[in-house]
């Protein structure tokens, strides 16, 4: 950046030139400068930098003006209301102390502008939730989602248990209505077919008023299980039951018509979690099933196809210009890992 001084004894010279006879794009080409810039310099001659020194302007209120701003802005009639409020009920009086403009700067240095009277402070946003799982039964998630009946305004509730490091779909049920009572039988079913009660195990949900009931907290006291809960509003803190509930609603197996009775939508989610444990070939798992990892037999697969596209790569070697497919399955699966910030993450 220019100084001040060298910008005014450039453009003295550059005056100079000009009143010599020169024209001022050659002027400003000895100097290393832009026409545009010298008339910018022109149109301002003051430092328009935005960290640059400046002297206080002549129009500026003094310490005992700003002091009498604050103390009307602050008396008991004004304690509760913004300067847009408070201007036009001093033009009612017959009062001037300064403009609109000028309260909210005076507010702002004095650290009042945010929040005023009995206005509550924003409460800072709760950090997000964050869990690893080496293995399965250590995390696991849960949720409910309406199945639509063939009578309007009539849903059915699937309650669903998932295991987030091996996707296994642990206990399912629907019911007519949501209640703390049905998800708190549903967790030690769960807990007894997985044989972990007792056991270290963190429950996933999201903020619904089943997931925090009492009911279902005392379940999880009784059975040694540490809840976890979203943050409030925000809506994918959850993505594993949301995935899976995607999964549900746009696989073929997914009927075209509404279920007619509580049985029916009962036999479809049987039907359904059958296939997903065992059928169905989930992308985050290497294009195993849900069902072969927890029983040790992703690996040995995920094995099998390596070698398979390793002995390709070597009997054909110019027909690869990389590695072969990435066969290998993550150890630690996290819940909503922690983003990095993007001002740190650029500053690195």
């Amino acid at each position: 950046m220019t100084s001040p001084s060298d910008r005014q004894h450039a453009l003295a010279l550059i005056e100079q030139a000009q009143a010599e006879g020169a024209r001022l794009a050659p002027a400003c080409a000895v100097l290393a400068l832009c026409a545009r810039t010298v008339q910018r310099w022109r149109e301002s001659p003051g430092d328009a930098r935005p960290h640059a020194a400046r002297g206080v302007p002549t129009n500026a209120l003094s310490d005992q003006e700003r002091a009498h701003v604050l103390e009307v802005l602050n008396v008991p009639e004004h304690a509760s209301l913004t300067p847009h409020q408070i201007v036009p009920k001093l033009a009612d009086q017959g009062v001037f102390v300064c403009s609109e403009s000028t309260m909210y700067r005076v507010l702002r240095a004095a650290g009042q502008q945010t929040h005023r009277g009995r206005c509550k402070a924003a409460t800072p946003r709760r950090s997000i939730t964050t869990h690893c799982a080496t293995a399965p039964n250590q995390l696991w998630c849960w949720d409910i989602t309406w199945m639509p009946s063939s009578i309007k305004g009539r849903y059915f509730r699937w309650y669903m248990v998932k295991d987030i490091h091996s996707r296994y779909l642990v206990a399912n049920e629907v019911h007519e209505h949501e209640s703390s009572e049905h998800a708190s039988e549903l967790m030690r079913k769960a807990c007894l077919r997985q044989r972990i009660a007792g056991k270290p195990l963190i429950v996933h949900s999201d903020n619904g008023s089943v997931m925090k009931g009492s009911t279902l907290l005392q379940t999880y006291y009784e059975l040694g299980i540490a809840s976890s809960f979203s943050r409030p509003r925000v809506s994918n803190d959850n993505a594993y039951a949301e995935a899976l509930f995607r999964t549900a609603k746009y696989c073929p197996l997914w009927p075209d018509r509404p279920f007619d009775t509580l049985e029916d939508a009962r036999y479809w989610v049987h039907r359904f979690v059958h296939w997903y444990n065992t059928e169905h070939h989930h992308s985050a798992l290497r294009y195993v099933t849900p069902h072969q990892r927890p029983h040790g037999q992703a690996n040995d697969l995920l094995m099998q196809r390596e070698q398979l596209y390793t002995a390709a790569r070597q009997q054909h070697p110019q027909r690869w210009s990389g590695k072969t497919r990435n066969w290998h399955l993550a150890n630690v699966v996290t819940l909503n890992p922690e983003r990095p910030n993007p001002i740190q993450a650029k500053a690195a």
